[in-house]
């Protein structure tokens, strides 16, 4: 995903469905080439990871 991509996610009034190598996440902040992101499963396990394993899947759901 690119930064670009990332930044309208986190800015969206709707939800976006995201996955960080096949497990939805949801995308906390980003910056030049990583995103703090928590699995939707498990919310208290921020990581750091690299924006290029963020994949959009799926419709968006409002």
């Amino acid at each position: 995903m690119d930064l670009h991509r990332a930044e309208q996610i986190i800015n969206s009034d709707v939800f976006v469905n995201v996955h960080y190598h096949g497990i939805p996440v949801y995308i906390q902040k980003v910056n030049e080439d990583k995103a703090q992101i928590f699995p939707l499963d498990a919310m208290n396990q921020e990581q750091e990871v690299d924006l290029k394993g963020l994949n959009e899947t799926g419709p968006i759901f409002i």
